[in-house]
């Protein structure tokens, strides 16, 4: 009976960590701390499916011209792309140089928002 009960639950155990799981970003590009020349967009790819719905984000302009000033909203379209996936955020504008930073807020099937932001610089 002990032999068969271990194996039950550490597969429990196991499904009640995934179940809590939350989506992770995966990738984005341009990637944190990047220096890059004028994207024409910014994807974030994160490991589970979105909820459109509920999944943005906004990109702010923090620095130009080797300063800092307070952040700038930049004018963009978020929306998720058909791999439910990944985030795309187009700019309406090209980005000129200058440093940026991305806050990102999404909901996947398990219902619980998350959040995060990272900087690039455009050159």
């Amino acid at each position: 009976m002990r032999s068969v009960a271990l194996p039950i639950a550490l597969a429990l155990l196991s499904f009640a960590s995934a179940a809590q799981a939350h989506p992770k970003l995966v990738s984005a590009s341009p990637s944190p701390n990047a220096t890059v020349t004028k994207p024409a967009r910014i994807a974030l790819q994160f490991s589970e499916k979105l909820m459109p719905k509920f999944s943005g984000a906004d990109v702010m302009m923090t620095g130009h011209g080797g300063t800092t000033h307070p952040p700038m909203k930049v004018a963009a379209t978020a929306e998720i792309a058909p791999d439910g996936r990944t985030l795309v955020i187009v700019p309406k504008s090209p980005l000129g140089a200058g440093r940026y930073s991305v806050a990102w807020h999404i909901v996947s099937a398990d219902t619980h928002r998350v959040s995060g932001n990272f900087a690039f610089a455009v050159k």
